[in-house]
């Protein structure tokens, strides 16, 4: 089920917030509710993505991007991800959801997320996501470029690297 009434909370919001820039973090506060619990009454892992998308969206909003993203009908698309749980989320729990883009390379865009009760870590996730439109992925230095941007991309950090040599080889098993 999708979570219409945080994604108007979110996007209310955001436009309430002053804006940033490409480096802003995206910070929501949000509770478990019912629906998001599995059998085992903790949130359920796929929520956790779910609500991440909610992440990106603000920091879409908050980041200025979203005009950029309207004027030129550019889509975000989600290729991949990496979660790491480090303790469950109880229902009614309070949590933060810190978003943040770390990077890119020439194809995708690297953006954290890390969801805390407090000052501990709940899970951590990296999406790797890119922009498309009329059937063409955008090249991310247009990204950036369309951002104000005039500079290189900001160095990946090593655990994304590994992360991107992963991906190869699982593409390399895929194509056997």
């Amino acid at each position: 089920m999708h979570p219409i009434l945080r994604t108007l909370k979110v996007v209310l919001g955001g436009w309430r917030k002053p804006p940033g820039g490409l480096f802003t973090e995206s910070v929501v506060h949000f509770r478990v509710w019912p629906n998001d619990l599995d059998v085992n009454m903790h949130m359920n892992n796929g929520r956790y993505l779910t609500l991440m998308d909610l992440g990106r969206l603000d920091l879409i909003i908050r980041s200025g991007f979203l005009k950029v993203l309207m004027e030129r009908k550019w889509a975000p698309v989600a290729g991949s991800a990496a979660i790491r749980f480090k303790r469950p989320l109880h229902p009614f729990e309070r949590y933060t959801m810190r978003s943040r883009l770390i990077g890119w390379d020439d194809k995708w865009t690297y953006i954290e997320h890390r969801m805390e009760v407090g000052d501990r870590l709940a899970a951590i996730a990296i999406i790797k996501a890119l922009f498309r439109e009329k059937g063409r992925s955008i090249p991310s230095d247009e990204l950036a470029s369309a951002m104000g941007h005039d500079g290189p991309p900001p160095e990946l950090p090593a655990y994304v690297k590994d992360w991107q040599g992963m991906e190869k080889d699982f593409e390399a098993a895929s194509a056997s």
